[in-house]
């Protein structure tokens, strides 16, 4: 029922050593979980940033709630998009997922 004198010894001699052991497993799931899940999601984030920056009139866009219409005016936060014609509606930037078709730059 009690422990031996030679395994309470064995269980002492770890001291620091196991502790910083203990810790490592942690750390390499913390590792895993970043390169797996949050680098990705940041890199996501960063190309939709971009995507939604370089809209310009003309581009055809999807938005999120699975519209698709051609950008006719393009503000600060906002983008007016003709879903039909004659029938334009205002959305956000972040609520446009995909570009479907760009159009190429104004030549100066």
């Amino acid at each position: 029922m009690f422990a031996t004198p030679a395994f309470a010894q064995a269980a002492g001699a770890q001291g620091a050593a196991g502790g910083l052991i203990s810790f490592v497993p942690i750390l390499l799931i913390f590792a895993i979980m970043y390169f797996l899940m949050i680098r990705p999601q940041q890199k996501k984030v960063k190309e939709h940033k971009a995507m939604v920056e370089a809209l310009r009139r003309g581009d055809q866009v999807v938005t999120s709630g699975g519209m698709i219409g051609k950008v006719t005016k393009v503000a600060d936060n906002e983008v007016e998009v003709e879903i039909a014609p004659n029938v334009k509606v205002k959305i956000v930037k972040g609520t446009i997922t995909q570009v479907l078709s760009k159009t190429e730059p104004a030549e100066a």
